[in-house]
């Protein structure tokens, strides 16, 4: 019924309205935003005083009111979804900073002198970074430090000391305490060849 109804021309449901179906067989369960109108139209229903074929009538019309209003409202949120994903400029300008970042770990550039190497405000790169790569500069700045620190001390070539200074951590204490928060295990554990609990042993 809901492919006959509500079909385009070529026979396809909109793209919106895909969820509906899954392997050509209505879904009985979905939850679009209840809207003050769909709730006007459920209180209808539930307070209709007609009775016999005519309140049947009635209700029928009212399920396909209801049906309406539900589609429009995943016809609208469907392109609030299209609208919130970053532009593709804006995905190549996170992914330049985020390579700036990784090419200067030890010193990396702030917040503020990254947008102006972008040519963008400071509040739209932290705004970008986010909808890109899910977190904030710092924190992808502490995750690249963290997993090149890593890396090295796998290597087993360099102090605990000289990677952390390497990457960035003037501090020896707070590499030690964020690598373990990182990766399960200590620096000097890493270094000795014990493999990280946050890895499943990998």
């Amino acid at each position: 019924m809901v492919q006959q109804l509500f079909a385009l021309p070529t026979g396809e449901l909109p793209p919106e309205w895909q969820p509906l179906l899954q392997d050509d067989r209505p879904q009985q369960v979905f939850s679009p935003k209840t809207t003050p109108a769909i709730r006007t139209v459920v209180q209808q229903m539930i307070d209709c005083p007609l009775q016999g074929m005519t309140k049947r009538l009635y209700l029928q019309g009212k399920v396909l009111e209801l049906m309406a209003l539900q589609l429009a409202q995943m016809t609208v949120d469907a392109a609030a979804q299209v609208n919130a994903q970053p532009k593709p400029e804006t995905i190549a300008q996170v992914h330049y900073a985020a390579e700036i970042l990784r090419s200067h770990l030890d010193h990396p550039p702030s917040s503020i002198e990254l947008a102006q190497q972008l040519g963008i405000s400071d509040r739209t790169l932290r705004r970008s970074f986010q909808e890109v790569l899910g977190t904030t500069v710092v924190g992808y700045l502490i995750q690249q430090r963290l997993q090149r620190a890593e890396q090295l001390l796998r290597q087993g070539n360099r102090t605990v000391a000289d990677v952390a200074n390497w990457v960035g951590y003037a501090h020896l204490g707070n590499f030690a305490k964020a690598f373990k928060s990182q990766f399960g295990i200590s620096p000097r554990d890493c270094l000795a060849g014990k493999l990280s609990d946050r890895r499943g042993g990998q």
